[in-house]
């Protein structure tokens, strides 16, 4: 999450939660938090106006963001960052049960064609068994009871 938007959630100004995290740096390391840099501002700022005009914009992982939870400790605060790892959490639920799901959606396409190979075999067969007698059938001489 961008940091203007979680200021706006936590209830504080931009300039306000940046300062709060420059004072505590020590706590964001990179996985945690990192700088945007100009192209990738402008990238983003299609969507977002106002970071055109931003030199520090921050995204936070979702660790960065429970770490912000001590720093900021107002309820809004905290009630802010108990809906947002709540969504972290859903999140990567989503994430598993689609990779799940893939893999089960693979392995049954392999089974199913493994099935058509098999199925078209045993038509092909089945063809073979119903195809009209050879004129080599025809010449050879019956077996069995023949009424005189």
């Amino acid at each position: 999450m961008l940091s203007l938007h979680l200021a706006e959630l936590y209830g504080v100004e931009t300039r306000a939660l940046i300062q709060a995290v420059k004072r505590n740096i020590e706590r964001f390391p990179q996985d945690f938090m990192f700088s945007l840099n100009r192209e990738e501002i402008m990238r983003i700022s299609q969507i977002v106006i106002s970071l055109k005009y931003s030199n520090n914009v921050y995204a936070f992982t979702e660790q960065g963001v429970a770490m912000l939870s001590g720093l900021l400790n107002s309820k809004q605060a905290v009630q802010v960052n108990i809906a947002i790892m709540r969504a972290f959490v859903k999140l990567r639920r989503v994430l598993t049960s689609h990779k799940k799901l893939a893999q089960r959606l693979d392995i049954l396409e392999a089974v199913t064609s493994r099935h058509d190979k098999a199925i078209r075999e045993v038509f092909d067969a089945i063809r073979q068994l119903m195809a009209k007698p050879g004129p080599e059938d025809e010449n050879r001489s019956k077996t069995g009871f023949r009424p005189r």
